[in-house]
């Protein structure tokens, strides 16, 4: 089967073989690789540059795509199309794929070839055919695996750690996509990185997470709480640090957005309702208070260790968890109610724009829906005999557990009775659990938040101080 248009003919990517002199195809794009330099084993000192994309232009033919050459050429060739774009490609090498070493590293494909760009015989067109463009645009809907063969994200969880490095499919929703994170590697190279929330019928907060621009970059078109996303091959991994379950975007994952099946029908149907009905908002306060688990958290720091760790830690995305020793030296909850409480979105949770009380998270939903709801939202100075960490974020559920009491609670109490729960707190050495990132718009360029905040006891603060005073360092 061949398609045409005015200029030229184009064949199927299913009619393709080795044999066939100077073809013309054409295809949507449907995944594609960052650009990288491998040093040139011809030319000592110098690098060769790669990337490779998949096309696809039917529903059940798809292809890889693999360019290299000049990082001139190579990057000028993968900044002219994105992931969603039709491209027609004129005169490529057809190759015979290497079986299991190449789908290792690149999207499985139904075709035994694969195609090799050459910067002087070949080139590559965004397409302007509309009527061939309708067609293929439809394809970006129509996952490449079977639509059945997926884990639920609850699934994932039961089955934990035995799926350390698998690598699945995953249909689920999106409930929040993170702003992309730029740092510099130890060899100086640029990287990059995003982190979605996905959620499905089964389990409200499941990370996803993006290392290169093109995963990036298609994952900002996504609209929380509306878009549905069918991801095939990416890996499963087991974070310690938050004793959780992530999945990782790898260079064999092709992600279809919106997928047209009857499976995410049903899930986009659980959006709705649960937007709807509140259940949404439940689950999400369930599992906010289990999301990190503290058992697992055991690394002590002074607060001058941990203001080291930070620095070292500059240009790293990941967030440093510890346990700290010390005392609450600033507690303002006597002053004035409204200063230390926020508006929250009742269905999602998060902080609501103070001037319209509304949620640009949850900004799908109709208005006679929503509601907000008081939270604690403390700014507090941690202490200890090393230093002090100044404006620690002590927030919503924590807040309440540290201070004993809710909001509601709070706010009927009398001044006095809110001085005195303050000096309850005040000065009394307290067992710290916290998160820290890096905040470049903090004033301290330290962005702390407290995980939880209880008495500590008098024994087991002590030898953690004699631990740390005899250098038993665990940084």
């Amino acid at each position: 089967m061949a398609y045409s248009s005015s200029t030229r003919d184009f064949i199927a990517l299913s009619d393709l073989h080795p044999n066939l002199a100077r073809p013309n195809v054409i295809g949507v794009v449907i995944g594609k690789t960052d650009v990288r330099g491998f040093p040139d084993r011809k030319n000592i000192g110098s690098e060769r540059y790669t990337f490779s994309f998949t096309i696809r232009d039917s529903p059940t033919y798809f292809i890889n795509v693999n360019s290299w050459g000049r990082e001139e050429y190579i990057r000028s060739l993968s900044e002219s199309f994105r992931v969603g774009d039709c491209v027609t490609i004129e005169n490529p090498l057809v190759q015979s794929k290497e079986g299991e070493r190449e789908e290792k590293f690149n999207p499985v494909t139904p075709s035994c070839y694969k195609l090799l760009l050459s910067e002087n015989h070949s080139v590559v067109k965004t397409s302007s055919c509309y009527e061939l463009d309708t067609k293929l645009l439809s394809l970006l809907h129509l996952p490449v695996k079977d639509p059945q063969d997926y884990y639920s994200l609850g699934d994932i969880i039961a089955n934990g750690q035995s799926l350390d490095g698998r690598i699945l499919n995953v249909l689920a929703a999106v409930m929040s996509v993170g702003e992309p994170k730029y740092f510099m590697t130890s060899d100086k190279r640029k990287g990059q990185r995003c982190e979605v929330k996905l959620y499905d019928e089964t389990e409200m907060s499941f990370p996803i997470v993006c290392w290169d621009n093109e995963s990036i970059q298609l994952a900002q078109s996504w609209i929380p709480r509306e878009t549905v996303i069918f991801a095939s091959d990416v890996r499963i991994n087991f974070d310690k640090f938050r004793n959780c379950m992530t999945a990782t975007v790898i260079s064999k994952t092709i992600i279809t957005t919106n997928p047209e099946t009857a499976e995410a029908n049903v899930l986009f149907s659980f959006i709705k309702e649960s937007a709807q009905s509140g259940a949404l908002r439940d689950k999400m306060e369930e599992q906010s208070k289990e999301s990190i688990n503290l058992e697992t958290i055991v690394d002590v720091y002074t607060v001058e260790q941990l203001k080291e760790k930070a620095l070292q830690n500059d240009g790293k995305v990941e967030p440093i968890y510890g346990i700290i020793y010390g005392h609450i030296s600033t507690l303002d909850i006597d002053d004035n109610a409204s200063k230390i409480m926020r508006n929250r979105c009742s269905i999602c949770r998060f902080i609501v724009n103070e001037m319209s009380n509304t949620c640009a998270f949850c900004s799908d939903v109709s208005s006679d829906s929503k509601s907000t709801f008081a939270s604690f939202d403390i700014l507090i100075d941690l202490t200890d005999h090393t230093g002090t960490l100044y404006s620690c974020y002590l927030s919503d559920c924590v807040a309440e557990e540290t201070l004993g009491c809710t909001v509601h609670e709070f706010l009927t109490l009398a001044e006095d009775k809110k001085t005195a729960l303050k000096w309850q707190l005040l000065l009394e050495r307290s067992k710290i659990y916290f998160k820290v990132t890096l905040s470049p718009s903090s004033r301290t360029g330290l962005k702390v938040n407290v995980l939880s905040c209880k008495l500590a006891d008098p024994i087991e603060a002590s030898q953690s101080l004699l631990g740390n005073q005899i250098g038993n360092k665990r940084l």
